[in-house]
Parts: structure tokens; sequence; C-alpha cells
């Protein structure tokens, strides 16, 4: 019997390799600097930190991190104190601010990390004075307010309680207060009255910490949407995400093309099947979608396992050869099927998911507003089964 190994087959070593992934996310690093540098113009005066939680919004955290060190972003911000410790593991020496812990949580490797700790409940202090103890070393502290978001941070009544055990606390030299923060509810709609009713609290909340014996050297409330359209809002630093990655934080700042931002991912995948069907025949489970004459169908083999929400089933938006098709019935957990009518299309083919838009194909924000959710989610949610592959970094 001849032995059939995977010696005995030809390989194609030599194709880019893009051409040999089934799906790629292509990050272009360049548009994440030149981002990075319309934010520092938008809020000149104030240091600005590009936040990199959820795996940089999906775009990869250590490469993104590494750019916005290089474009001028002073700090680097994240949810997750496992993030943090990622952040420096791959070498990341410069200002971190982690503000999602859990009881429990890694404070004594975070202050030991000279990593900066959001506070947004008297518990937390707590364990990180406990944490800077055990470790010898002074913890650094971001004290957040609750100014209406409803959601982490002290409220105004729990703001004087905390005050006192900061102040306590910094006395001592367990921790140093570095910071006041808060969050805003509706930035994205900059003419929202809840804005100014968030800035009197966040400033009063200022002062009583003044008061009290606290004199942060940074205040800081701006995230994208302030940074872009509220100057009043800047503070000392200003913390963008989502328009980091070139990607509007609304409709009502703008959008991506007039904020002069350029949308960083572009999503693809390869054909893995073309095939004709007759007319009358159902497309993928359910049969929601039925062809209407004789055509040529393709597989993509990227479904809602790497992160393509679900109901996009019928609707989400593609670009073949340059034609703007739509999904063709139920997105399935691998793949997804395209209606190719009559075009001359072949397996391997390269099918554009989202991309800048420049070149007429989907955006995330079309992927948005065909799912009826928001691009944050479109661009997060593409999973660690997709390649992710980079250009335009130094």
């Amino acid at each position: 019997m001849t032995d059939l190994g995977p010696d005995s087959f030809e390989s194609s070593p030599s194709l880019p390799r893009e051409q040999r992934l089934r799906a790629w996310a292509e990050v272009d690093l360049g548009a994440i600097s030149h981002n990075i540098a319309r934010l520092k113009e938008a809020a000149a005066g104030a240091q600005l930190m590009a936040v990199v939680k959820a795996d940089a919004y999906g775009h990869g955290l250590e490469p993104v991190a590494k750019t916005a060190r290089i474009a001028g972003a002073s700090w680097l911000g994240v949810a997750l104190l496992t993030e943090a410790l990622q952040l420096r593991r791959g070498g990341d020496t410069g200002r971190i601010l982690s503000w999602l812990p859990t009881p429990g949580d890694a404070f004594d490797e975070c202050v030991r990390a000279d990593i900066d700790l959001g506070v947004g409940a008297s518990w937390m202090l707590t364990e990180i004075a406990y944490a800077a103890a055990s470790v010898g070393r002074t913890a650094r502290v971001h004290l957040k307010i609750d100014t209406g978001l409803g959601r982490s941070g002290l409220t105004v009544a729990d703001w004087g309680d905390l005050l006192k055990q900061a102040a306590r606390l910094e006395r001592a030299g367990s921790i140093e207060v570095v910071g006041v923060w808060s969050h805003f509810a509706y930035a994205d709609s900059p003419d929202h009255p809840t804005i100014a009713d968030q800035l009197q609290v966040f400033e009063d909340a200022i002062e009583l910490a003044r008061a009290a014996g606290i004199d942060p050297q940074l205040r800081h409330i701006a995230n994208s949407a302030a940074t872009l359209s509220l100057p009043e809002a800047h503070f000392d630093l200003v913390r963008p995400g989502i328009a980091v990655y070139g990607i509007s934080p609304g409709e009502e700042v703008g959008t991506s093309q007039t904020l002069g931002l350029r949308p960083a991912m572009k999503l693809a995948a390869r054909l893995a099947l073309v095939k004709r069907l007759p007319a009358g025949h159902g497309v993928s489970y359910a049969h929601q979608y039925v062809t209407d004459q004789e055509t040529t169908v393709g597989l993509v083999p990227l479904g809602y396992a790497d992160g393509l929400p679900r109901r996009s089933s019928g609707v989400g938006p593609v670009s073949v050869r340059g034609a703007r098709l739509n999904v063709a019935g139920r997105m399935c957990m691998d793949q997804f099927v395209v209606d190719l009518g009559d075009s001359e299309v072949n397996e391997g083919d390269e099918v554009v998911i989202f991309g800048a838009g420049d070149k007429g194909e989907p955006t995330a924000q079309d992927w948005a507003l065909a799912c009826e959710t928001i691009a944050y989610e479109i661009v997060t949610c593409i999973g660690p089964r997709v390649a992710r592959t980079y250009r335009g970094g130094s």
C-alpha cells in the first residue's frame, strides 16, 4: 500500500500568507497612527490614553499598543487587569490604567508592575492597599465618581466616604491618588443635557477631593466622542477608544470621513466552493432564501463562531470582485452563502466582508446598520479563529 503522507502532496509555500488563509482580518497600523495623530490634534493640550481593551477592539492588543505608543499615546487603557499584565509582559514600560477588577484579582501583580488602577468602589481601595503593603510599593490609583452613567464608580452620596478612606491611605503611603475620573452616558449626542450635568458633578467631585487633601494630577472623563466634539471635557487626559480604530463613535458626532478618521480593519475570506443551483432551490438552514432563477452561489468560510452576527442572515453586505451582495439565507456557525448570479467567480477568490469603504466595499458601520447594532460590536467580536495580519507599521 502506498504511503500518502503529507510529504507526498505538493504544497505552495511561495504563496503569500493571505492566499493560504481561509479568512483574515488585515489591520492597517498606518491608519492607527493617523487616527492617534488626529485625536491628539482634537485634544491639543491634554495627554492621550489609547484604549486597547478587548484585544484592542479586536485589532490585536500588542501590535496596536506598540503603534499607539510610537504615534504619541502617553497612556494605554484596558478594562481587565490581565490585559494590563499582558502589556507589561510584552515589554510595554509606559503608563497603563486598568479599571475593571473583581474581588481577589491580581492587585499585587499590578502594583508590582507599576500599573495604575481605577477605583470604583471602597472594597477595591481596601484590596489595593493590602496588595501595596504585601509588595512594599505604593499603588497608583484613579478614583472614579459616577456622574450619571449609573454603572461603575462611587455615587455622589458615597464619594465623601471614599475620599476619607483614600486620604487616610495616602497619608500612610499605601496609595497615591493620581487621578479622578468618570464616564459620560450621552457623549455621542453632543447636545444632550446630561453632558453639562455630568460635567458639573465631575467638577464638584474634584473640588471635594481637594478639600479632603487629595490633589489629583489627572482629571479625565472624555471618551472618543467627547475627545472629538466636547473640548470642555478634555481636562488633563482624554481616553479615546473606538476612534483609535477609525470608526465614528456616533452619527451625531460625524462619520469617520468627516471626522478625519481612517478605519483600520479589513475582514476578508476566500471562497471555499462555487457551484450552480437551479431556480427554486433553497439555500442554507430553513430555506429562508430560495433562488429565483438558475444561479451561481459561493460558500464563504466565516460564520458566527468567527464573530459575524447571526442576525446578519439575509442582510449582511459583502463585496465580491467589486459587486455588493448580501448574505443569502442563514448565517451559520462556520460559513455562509452568497448568490453570485452569473458572475465569473472561482474558488479562492476574495470576499471582502468589510473594510475602509474607499473601494466601494462595505464598512463595519454598514454591517452595524444592517444588523441593528453598533460598529464597536462588529469589530470587537471577530474571534481568534480569524488570523490577524498587519501592514503599515514601523
